[in-house]
């Protein structure tokens, strides 16, 4: 079926090159009048640099294709036989989006240090901006990856006030060209996604593998993500390496998606911006992420085109899992949302309540808790974020971490969940 598919692509990518090959020529060979042939020759130009750019994406497929051959012909020799229908399951590809940092270096050797298997697990590399330093260091990886590039380099035009933006217009771009390469040129039915900033956890694939079926089975889940916005060492359990949790928060930040979630986002791409046009309600759909208690990925890319935003205050303390837990072996079902609304609802409302002041002071507080803090607005939950310590902004009404309304985290060694009434039953959007 893969190979099968990979022919089509092929065949359809060769006559898309031989018409508008045969359309340049044409284009060329007529003489111009006037403002029509103006026209013409601009429309020829085009046409000429969009030939060329799918010429490029023919050989990266190319000479892409014997490399995954080689890792199938692999994969069977060492698991037998695969089936048709669970083939493409079978494998987690990590899609690793770079573009002009020499640290990717980092990224991949950790990313290769802990991979268990190169054929379950290959890597793609798909590179923006054309830097030719971070192409070798990327190329320099051999079959240890798969190393493709973006065709398309050229600026975007934007309106005068979205100038300095431009970076996040490629990144949107480069986004929408390598996952379509994920899923529709190498045909794969998930991905998960890290940048060349990220360092991966240990078990950082063993977490991926056990959540897969969960992510397949739940509708109501649209995501998996490595990260928790919430993770630095005074707001985590350190010794509770294996708690999991839903959010309502895209997390982005190392995270897996399957092939019909992209099938369903990709017609509406959004220009720039994308993460923060994931989390809104039209993209969520009401749709949760699942996310860790202690991050499976930490950013050490200070510079990029946020220019630092967030990094020296959150980013850079965020804790980094060093405890391989075996997720694959453990029951993961409490995750899917009737299981796990009943238990989480009775947990947080049953906590006792307690003022903002009984935690900063805490003398006659008891116990590891958990204890419950209530807000009511916009202000009063920015003011107690900000007063506990947890990240205090808000994206199409969500807090980040936020599951029904609701941030679990711990406050000097106590469970501590900042939470909305009793009886909760949608966000507000105004509250961003």
């Amino acid at each position: 079926m893969v190979r099968k598919k990979s022919s089509l692509i092929l065949c359809g990518a060769f006559l898309f090159v031989a018409w508008n090959a045969l359309l340049l020529l044409y284009l060329w060979g007529r003489p111009p009048i006037g403002r029509l042939g103006d026209e013409m020759i601009r429309l020829a130009e085009e046409v000429e640099v969009h030939l060329d750019t799918q010429k490029k994406l023919l050989k990266q497929i190319e000479s892409h294709r014997a490399v995954w051959a080689r890792q199938k012909d692999r994969l069977q020799k060492t698991q037998g036989p695969l089936r048709n229908d669970v083939d493409v399951e079978f494998i987690i590809p990590i899609l690793v989006i770079a573009c002009d940092r020499v640290t990717v270096k980092r990224s991949l050797d950790r990313l290769i240090m802990y991979r268990p298997s190169a054929e379950l697990y290959p890597i793609i590399v798909s590179q923006d901006c054309g830097h030719a330093e971070t192409a070798r260091v990327i190329s320099s990886y051999g079959e240890q990856v798969t190393h493709i590039k973006q065709p398309e380099l050229s600026d975007i035009k934007v309106r005068p006030e979205h100038r300095k933006f431009q970076g996040y217009y490629k990144i949107a771009r480069h986004y929408r060209w390598a996952l379509n390469q994920v899923f529709h040129t190498f045909s794969q039915s998930t991905v998960v996604i890290v940048e060349d900033d990220l360092e991966v956890a240990p078990d950082f694939f063993e977490y991926f593998r056990a959540l897969y079926p969960i992510l397949r089975s739940d509708p109501t889940l649209w995501c998996v993500s490595a990260w928790n916005d919430n993770g630095r060492d005074a707001l985590i359990d350190p010794s509770k390496a294996e708690l999991l949790y839903r959010t309502d928060f895209f997390p982005g930040l190392g995270w897996m998606l399957l092939k019909e979630l992209w099938d369903e986002l990709e017609p509406k791409w959004p220009s720039a911006f994308w993460d923060d046009w994931m989390r809104q309600p039209e993209q969520r759909k009401n749709r949760s992420c699942i996310r860790p208690e202690i991050s499976r990925t930490i950013t050490f890319g200070r510079k990029g085109v946020s220019l630092g935003q967030f990094f020296d205050q959150y980013l850079r303390y965020i804790r980094l899992n060093t405890e391989f837990v075996p997720f694959t072996k453990q029951d993961l079902s409490f995750l899917l949302k009737e299981k796990y609304d009943e238990i989480f609802i009775q947990e947080v409302y049953s906590a006792t309540l307690v003022k903002i002041e009984d935690l900063q002071h805490g003398g006659h507080l008891k116990g590891p808790g958990p204890y419950r803090v209530q807000y009511s607005s916009r202000d009063s939950f920015k003011v107690f974020a900000r007063n506990l310590g947890v990240m205090d902004d808000l994206k199409s009404g969500v807090p980040r971490t936020g599951y029904r309304g609701v941030v679990s985290f711990l406050h000097r060694g106590r469970r501590v969940f900042l939470a909305p009434p009793e009886g909760w039953t949608q966000y507000d959007i105004s509250w961003s």
